[in-house]
């Protein structure tokens, strides 16, 4: 008989990450980031696109927490985009300074997608994040080009899977890979698609899978919820970081625009 997903098997499924941030919109994919690194146990771990650090922070939280032996590499320009906006050098900086506790096992690689390249073995990633530029043919082209540094036991992340605005083009690459491999598609948080392209994966998350796909309504549901949970927590965090006269304004406001 096969296993069903169990969320309680899962020590990381409900921990709060320790690298908020108040403009990401990865925040409510954080605690399938920490579940998966925990199910995955991955040897290799790469992001390409990382901005602020919150899913790349998240996947090296579980990863410390786990004390396991992968390595991490995150990868950017930390320059921007026409989709995630062009920021300050105080971006790149701040994350920089976070960053520091998890120097034993993670790199930051201040480059292009394509010059990283040769800094990873082929054949040696078995979990990568696409995050990127947007765009259908840029998407594309990460996947291509790194899809000869995936392992056997590969599996792929797609952020934004969902958006279809902006010159988006993640849905359509998405909707072209996914029958073509197991997976399964998050529709909240702008959406986050799961490709499980190499063949050896472990049993456990072959069990996420498969419940996922069995029962799509519960699953979504439940990961949904998780998300909006810390996304609320993170909201609360910043908002007491703020005075408590700007604490007034913002809740004023937020009523506001709940009439």
């Amino acid at each position: 008989m096969c296993a069903e997903f169990n969320p309680l098997d899962w020590q990381l499924l409900c921990r709060f990450p320790e690298r908020m941030h108040k403009k990401s919109s990865w925040t409510e994919h954080v605690p399938f980031a920490m579940a998966l690194t925990e199910m995955l146990r991955p040897r290799t771990l790469v992001e390409l696109g990382t901005q602020h650090g919150v899913s790349y922070c998240a996947f090296c939280q579980a990863v410390a927490e786990l004390k396991l032996p992968t390595r991490c590499y995150a990868v950017d320009t930390w320059l921007g985009d026409v989709h995630a906006n062009y920021y300050k050098e105080s971006v790149f900086l701040d994350l920089q300074r976070y960053h520091r506790r998890y120097e034993a096992f993670s790199v930051l690689y201040r480059m292009t997608f394509d010059q990283a390249l040769a800094n990873v073995p082929d054949a040696s990633v078995d979990l990568l994040h696409i995050d990127g530029l947007h765009t259908y043919d840029a998407v594309k082209a990460d996947f291509e080009t790194w899809r000869r540094k995936l392992s056997d036991r590969a599996v792929v992340l797609f952020h934004d899977t969902v958006e279809t605005q902006r010159d988006f083009g993640v849905y359509r690459l998405w909707a072209e890979l996914s029958p073509n491999f197991p997976s399964f598609n998050f529709e909240h948080g702008h959406g986050l698609g799961i490709l499980a392209v190499g063949s050896q994966q472990p049993p456990a998350f072959h069990d996420l899978l498969r419940t996922a796909n069995a029962k799509p309504a519960s699953t979504r549901a439940l990961f949904a919820s998780l998300g909006r949970r810390v996304l609320l927590e993170t909201e609360k965090h910043w908002l007491n970081q703020k005075s408590p006269v700007q604490r007034a304004l913002t809740v004023l406001k937020s009523k506001s625009l709940l009439r």
